[in-house]
């Protein structure tokens, strides 16, 4: 297979096992095609009015304040005297969307929206927006479009402010609030002379949706515990009283609208949600007006947490809730109403439960299919007919009960479906997985090693084999066709077919392999095979536990003492002992964002140009005869910009802490240092140290500007060691005395492909390999878990913009973690080049290793529990995977950033010797 084939062949069956998970794991749960069921009695409401203060905390609004008074006052005294409330538990990830879907449309977050984002419908599902007759809305265009796209019928109204009102360097974003009441009043105002208005509002079934972004605005501007967004909550609980009281007064005192006031999702002391953190977690939950029960007076009651004594309600019934349903205890209404109530919601999901078992009969082999068996079809009949008399008996507690069994059951039957060819489609992709990795394996061995001989070919055995397993691949066929199976299960069932055969075609690979293995004593084998399993559990295991990073790097610290290669360069190896230890540090810190440190930010700037000066210096001394005036130019003008990152960085910090927004000097000066950051580079010598060192400066001058705390370091150490790492491998390759030491302070990137000659792969290089991977992972997460959604911290993009753009701040915090992943990839190819290998050999090494740990993830995958297991367990996942296409890409760029150099203008080249 040639080289171009290979590369096409490997992107298409990574990509294949990447998107497989959303197909096995991920595919939505939702059922369509269901009989709409209806309470047969009338509601004790007309309307609802909606109350959502995003990112408000359970604590903020119920504590009391240092003089015991509650900053929430009208808000308090309904809990107190008028309505229920409670805590109201959201699922992660702790984000809008998913908050949203779960207050309006009742039930936790589709887990197939995970690969689509939080702002559009991924899937068709219900709202109570959409079964009134009438909703207006009015806040963020964020939220109010997601509801409105997916309703039927042209019922839904939304009124939003405009996009760029977002602005977390505002003076005040409780002005976003203010703007929906204001609205909200100025609505109702208009209807007295629209008469077609007028007796919309006065219909039945009116949901009145009012989204508050000020408070979640003002916590990542300023954290929770601010003036700032203390204050806004006690704007909100104006706002809340006086809409209330016009409501009250428009419709007559009627007694027909409930209330509710509630919370998508909280946030952390740090300002940041996704996770689940308490702080993240706990919504409040405050109902009142008609259908909702009075405040129920009690001596006691028993929570784990003390939130009762603190918040000075231990006498009022708390009622929590999980987001998304509504518990009885909450309604004013009659036993015989709840029971129907109950009823109806058993009998809706057990419709979904019939049409799901339909659907995976339709295209099952009826001899294969094997149906739920604790909701048979007798069973089902069973359990309705006795509710439903029960009812007639009056005996509603009973009939509660039964129903609530019913939709448990149910339940369990519609996961029973969602699931049933999973454990198929998983052993396939399993197959394939283990297929691909031994022929990369044998791809190693045949093509960079010296352990194979020179194959016969035997055409008429390679015409049988490739037969036999077409014929395999037809049964499979023709088995998915009969039961009608979507297209992507061809692709997963077939995929381990070719792989497969690649495989056994390279019988002789293994043979020889097999040989060579068996020649070696059996303690060597096994104790290479058990480094090489340990070191990938390893890597697995920091995914979950950033600690083991720290383990690792110290193992790396000791490397020079048991290889000898401390005899052999005391220097180095100190310094690559110090370094390990000092990058072991970060994945003991706090996760980023948690605790900003802008002096500590400058103070790297700071350093970052005394190295640079000290550089430039020994530089214009040593009268290096391969730099000129052109090239000391460009370090200048990257120091420059060093310099100015660092005064951008301070100056907008102290513009936002005045609350005078984000200065344009300051932001024309951070996207243009963005985009010269990846030029600079191109214009320095290709020779290797100073051409490594550019690119530092480069990115460096990026990173400082997306830091907020102890991370802008990060980079300074990790680069550090990867200088000491490209020294140490010159250093090892002595040990075989496999080639001169070349000298690297007049290494040429731009001329080592021409004067090269690739050596063959060596066990060492297994070493290597696993160093690049163990250095990428630890880029990953050595300063923060980037599997986790508040790991990402909005004031790392503060430099550049203010206003909310969750895809401008999504790449922002992306090209962050990335400047770390580029400095490891450009050290890397400078490994590779200057130990005489090719790209290709190292790289299938690290493929090796990287599809190993994709293994793992797998079979990690959840798609149950909380979001935050099934958010993990994808992302690591996807980490691992997209690490494999990912690093194809690194490579190239690597290449270019070290080997290419632009000519500004005419200049005599001078060759290495």
């Amino acid at each position: 297979m040639g080289i171009p084939v290979f590369v096409f062949a490997g992107l298409l069956v990574h990509c294949v096992f990447l998107a497989s998970i959303f197909d096995i794991y991920f595919t939505s749960p939702l059922v369509h095609g269901m009989t709409p069921q209806q309470t047969p009695l009338p509601p004790p409401g007309k309307r609802l009015v909606l109350f959502v203060a995003d990112g408000l905390r359970a604590d903020s609004l119920y504590e009391l304040d240092s003089n015991g008074t509650s900053r929430a006052p009208f808000l308090r005294s309904i809990l107190e005297n008028t309505g229920s409330w409670g805590i109201s538990h959201t699922r992660v990830p702790t984000e809008s969307r998913p908050g949203h879907v779960a207050l309006i449309a009742g039930f936790y977050e589709d887990v197939s929206a995970v690969a689509k984002g939080w702002k559009e419908n991924p899937v068709e599902f219900d709202s109570i927006f959409n079964e009134s007759k009438y909703t207006w809305s009015w806040g963020s265009p964020d939220i109010l479009p997601m509801f409105a796209k997916g309703a039927s019928g042209d019922h839904v109204y939304t009124f939003c402010y405009t996009a760029e009102s977002e602005d977390f360097g505002a003076q005040d974003a409780a002005k976003l609030d203010t703007w929906v009441f204001d609205h909200v009043k100025s609505f109702f105002n208009s209807s007295r002379s629209n008469q077609t208005l007028y007796s919309a509002l006065n219909e039945e079934k009116v949901v009145l949706f009012l989204h508050l972004l000020g408070i979640d605005t003002n916590g990542h501007a300023h954290r929770p515990n601010s003036r700032e967004y203390k204050e806004n909550i006690r704007k909100v609980d104006e706002g809340v009283k006086e809409i209330a009281s016009m409501l009250e007064n428009f419709y007559g005192n009627d007694g027909k609208t409930a209330f509710i006031l509630t919370s998508d999702h909280g946030m952390t002391d740090w300002g940041s949600h996704g996770a689940g953190h308490p702080s993240e977690t706990l919504t409040p939950l405050i109902a009142w007006g008609a259908g909702v029960n009075y405040p129920q007076r009690v001596a006691s009651q028993f929570f784990e947490d003390n939130f009762l004594k603190e918040w000075k309600l231990e006498n009022l019934k708390r009622l929590d809730v999980n987001q998304g349903t509504l518990p009885l205890e909450y309604l004013n209404n009659s036993a015989h109403f709840k029971a129907e109530s109950m009823f109806t919601n058993a009998v809706q999901i057990l419709e979904q439960f019939k049409v799901k078992m339909t659907q995976k009969k339709e295209t099952t082999l009826s001899f294969l299919f094997t149906p739920f068996k604790p909701l048979s079809d007798s069973e089902q009949i069973n359990l309705l007919k006795k509710t439903r008399l029960y009812i007639q008996q009056e005996k509603y507690d009973e009939a509660v009960s039964l129903c609530k069994t019913l939709i448990n059951l149910a339940l369990e039957g519609l996961s029973y479906y969602h699931t049933y060819d999973r454990l198929f489609l998983g052993l396939s992709i399993a197959m394939g997985f283990v297929g691909w990795t031994a022929y990369v394996i044998l791809v190693i061995i045949k093509t960079h090693t010296n352990l194979t001989k020179a194959a016969q070919s035997h055409d008429k055995e390679s015409t049988i084999l490739l037969y036999g397993f077409a014929f395999v691949g037809l049964i499979i066929a023709f088995f998915l066709l009969i039961q009608t199976c979507p297209w992507t299960y061809y692709v997963y069932c077939l995929l381990p077919v070719p792989v497969w055969y690649a495989v056994v075609k390279e019988l002789h690979v293994i043979q020889d392999l097999a040989a060579y293995l068996l020649s070696l004593p059996v303690g060597q084998s096994m104790g290479f095979l058990l480094i090489c399993a340990l070191g990938i559990e390893i890597l697995v295991f920091s995914f979950f536990y950033r600690s083991t990073l720290t383990i690792g790097l110290l193992v790396f610290a000791g490397w020079p003492v048991i290889t000898q290669l401390w005899v052999q360069a005391k220097t180095t190896a100190l310094i690559w002992i110090l370094l390990c230890m000092l990058l072991g540090i970060f994945p003991l810190m706090p996760v980023v964002g948690r605790e900003p440190n802008i002096p500590l930010v400058i103070a790297t700037g700071l350093l970052t140009l005394l190295i640079s000066c000290s550089s430039l210096s020994s530089l214009c001394k040593s009268k290096n005869k391969y730099m000129n005036n052109e090239d000391l130019k460009v370090q200048f003008y990257q120091m420059l910009s060093i310099a100015l990152s660092t005064y951008v960085v301070s100056s907008t910090h102290d513009s936002l802490q005045n609350k005078q927004g984000l200065p344009v000097f300051n932001q024309i000066i951070s996207w243009t240092t963005l985009v010269s950051s990846s030029v600079l580079p191109l214009l320095s010598p290709t020779f290797l140290f100073q051409r490594l060192f550019s690119i530092l400066l480069s990115l460096m001058s990026t990173y400082l500007l997306l830091s907020t705390g102890y991370e802008a370091l990060f980079p300074l150490v990790l680069s550090g060691l990867m200088f000491v790492w490209i020294n140490m491998e010159q250093e090892a390759l002595q040990q075989y005395g496999l080639s001169l030491k070349p000298k690297l302070a007049v290494f040429n990137f731009s001329y080592a492909t021409d004067i090269m000659q690739f050596r063959q792969l060596h066990l060492d290089d297994v070493r290597r390999s696993f160093f690049f991977v163990f250095f990428i992972v630890t880029a990953f997460f050595g300063t923060g878990n980037i599997a986790s959604v508040n790991s990402f911290d909005p004031a790392s993009v503060y430099c550049f913009l203010t206003v909310f753009s969750p895809f401008m701040m999504g790449g922002l915090l992306v090209l962050k973690v990335v400047i770390p992943f580029v400095l490891v990839s450009c050290a890397f190819e400078a490994v590779q080049v200057t130990t005489q290998l090719s790209s290709k050999s190292l790289f299938l090494i690290v493929l090796v290793i990287s599809d190993i740990m994709a293994l793992h993830f797998f079979f990690l995958v959840k798609d149950y529990g909380s979001w935050l297991d099934i958010g993990a367990s994808i992302s690591h996942y996807v980490l691992v995977m997209s690490l494999t296409i990912f690093m194809m890409l690194m490579n190239g760029l690597a290449q270019l950033l070290t080997t290419k150099k632009l000519e500004l203008s005419r200049k005599t080249k001078h060759h290495s010797t």
